[in-house]
């Protein structure tokens, strides 16, 4: 499986590509303002079709390029509480579109497929939204009233962009949005957030998700549901609490 990881964007937000090696499809997950250059290269580089664009959420930082990557016929996928984020998305953030526009050079236009994430993803073993991957979404709410993770599987080919993986991994994958990151979690005062259910979907993942699953987040490095269980102060006061 290839997996790569672009976070040279705007707030640093990680851009990543999945594809099978086989199918050579390729799936892109969140593509911020400044990431359609480093996508366009990387399909190019790896011989990748662009099959569809998944959203974590629908926050500007990690969807702001999906309408140029896309054009007219690819679509993008993002969970029907957030479907409306992508009419304006960055009027539901702590920031105006200035730095978007600026930083990647164009405004903002919803992107001509936007589609809601299928039904099929979120039950059993999950479904493929491009040929080869497999994903299983979970609903993780807090961050924003969409916001989802999703969870794979597979041997990843390792490239100079794969993100460095945890050295104790199961072979399951996790992507977290703004939901988890190493040491932190996403803030959940911006329109949209809401402190219980993030607290509330923090103690569902770590109930849920094996302890070695190693997850790749919107910012910042991977690390795994374990180590984050023994550090990170959020997700120890999550599992903790009575909410």
């Amino acid at each position: 499986m290839i997996f790569l990881r672009n976070s040279n964007t705007t707030l640093q937000a990680n851009c990543y590509i999945l594809a099978d090696d086989t199918q050579r499809v390729a799936l892109v997950i969140d593509p911020g303002a400044k990431s359609a250059p480093w996508v366009e290269a990387s399909l190019k580089k790896h011989e990748l079709s662009l099959g569809a664009v998944l959203l974590t959420h629908g926050h500007s930082d990690h969807c702001w390029d999906a309408p140029v990557i896309v054009g007219e016929d690819v679509p993008v996928y993002v969970s029907a509480p957030d479907l409306y984020r992508l009419d304006d998305p960055a009027h539901y953030t702590a920031f105006s579109a200035s730095p978007f526009e600026r930083e990647s050079g164009h405004v903002w236009e919803r992107p001509a497929r936007v589609e809601e994430i299928p039904p099929s993803l979120f039950v059993g073993g999950g479904a493929e939204l491009v040929p080869g991957v497999a994903l299983r979404a979970i609903p993780m709410p807090g961050h924003t009233e969409g916001s989802t993770i999703f969870l794979f599987g597979g041997t990843i080919t390792p490239d100079e962009e794969t993100p460095q993986l945890p050295d104790t991994v199961s072979g399951q994958y996790l992507l977290t949005g703004d939901v988890l990151f190493a040491g932190s979690i996403g803030r959940t005062d911006l329109p949209g957030g809401d402190d219980r259910e993030m607290v509330q979907s923090l103690r569902t993942l770590s109930q849920i998700i094996a302890p070695d699953t190693a997850f790749f987040p919107g910012h910042g490095h991977p690390s795994t549901v374990a180590i984050e269980a023994e550090i990170n102060p959020y997700l120890r006061h999550a599992c903790a609490s009575d909410i």
